[in-house]
């Protein structure tokens, strides 16, 4: 007996590693020295920085998994991954540096896990953030064959002087909802439950226009680094962001104001997206429920002053964002997100 006959296929492992080297060298950045294969990655920061401060985060993609893999959408996984983890860091302000990616599977399946990689350096490529390293587990009798899970971790950089961390949000600030480009990545336990109520499958559409429904649910997580970017360089004041993620905006917009303060939410600001009224329609989700597990068409936002609105508007529109103001910071004891008309 030996480790193939055991289900792990050292070489077809190795095999995978030399066919990706291309994607990942296609993320570098000045700053990285040597390439992949070793047992570390290295870089340097960035110069010009006075009292950098690292700003790390991880996430997965969680079980939007099943469905993208149900459906053969390996390449928008891998965009959701890095997403969920750079849209967490820049809500500080910092800059994006390095990517790490964890992939474990029943088996070694080539291919889709390519598939995997392009997306995660498609999306590390469009943030300048290097792909610095990773690895891919093969573990036989833990994972079926032919499925696999991911993580990833995010190292990200911002000068202590310019860190967004809420601390300047005040009463009468405004705030600002960035579209979505769907359900993202979480709430797909429910959903999941839907389509099994439903009966849906690859040939379901819903809305007006009849638009393919698992078309729509695989879109992967919009990435707002480009936005967050381009609002500093314009030197626009960021008092504080959300990344709307799990728990929707009740959840997540407090994680950016001070204790003694709440957000007062307009839900009749924007339209919902219809992904989101088929979803609660099929599954008869009461509406409590429905925003305190997606994010509702609203995957970022921005607390600026009353007179930065409209600057910041405009820039959203000139970066491709279609963005609202959605409500405003108010008084009221306990941080905490309330929604008008909830």
């Amino acid at each position: 007996m030996d480790y193939k006959t055991a289900g792990v296929d050292v070489q077809a492992g190795r095999a995978f590693v030399d066919s990706i080297k291309a994607s990942v060298n296609e993320t570098s950045r000045p700053e990285v020295i040597g390439g992949i294969g070793g047992f570390g990655g290295f870089m340097r920061l960035p110069k010009g920085l006075q009292n950098p401060v690292l700003v790390a985060g991880t996430d997965g993609v969680g079980t939007k998994l099943e469905l993208a893999q149900d459906y053969h959408s390996h390449f928008g996984v891998g965009i959701d991954l890095v997403a969920m983890c750079i849209n967490d860091v820049i809500t500080s302000g910092a800059e994006p540096l390095l990517f790490l990616d964890y992939i474990a599977t029943g088996k070694l399946a080539p291919n889709d896990l390519s598939e995997v990689i392009s997306g995660i350096s498609h999306a590390c490529k469009s943030t300048k953030c290097v792909l610095l390293g990773g690895e891919t587990a093969e573990m036989p009798g833990f994972y079926p064959a032919g499925r696999y899970d991911i993580a990833g971790f995010c190292l990200a950089v911002v000068e202590e002087s310019k860190i967004i961390d809420g601390s300047q949000i005040l009463p009468g600030d405004q705030i600002i909802g960035i579209q979505s480009s769907g359900v993202h990545s979480n709430g797909y336990s429910l959903v999941r439950k839907v389509l099994a109520k439903a009966k849906a499958n690859d040939k379901t559409v819903f809305g007006l226009n009849q638009l393919p429904l698992m078309e729509n649910l695989l879109k992967p997580t919009a990435l707002y680094v480009d936005l967050v970017q381009s609002l500093m360089q314009e030197e626009i004041p960021i008092k504080g962001m959300a990344h709307i993620t799990g728990g929707g905006l009740p959840e997540n917009l407090p994680r950016c104001l001070p204790n003694s303060l709440s957000a007062c939410i307009d839900k009749k600001s924007w339209d919902i997206p219809e992904i989101f009224l088929w979803l609660e329609k099929q599954g008869q989700i009461a509406e409590d429920d429905l925003w305190n597990t997606f994010n509702m068409g609203i995957g970022f936002c921005l607390v600026v002053s009353s007179e930065q609105v409209q600057s910041a508007l405009e820039i959203c529109e000139n970066t491709g964002f279609a963005a609202h103001l959605i409500g405003q910071v108010q008084e009221q004891g306990l941080s905490q997100a309330r929604l008008l008309g909830l």
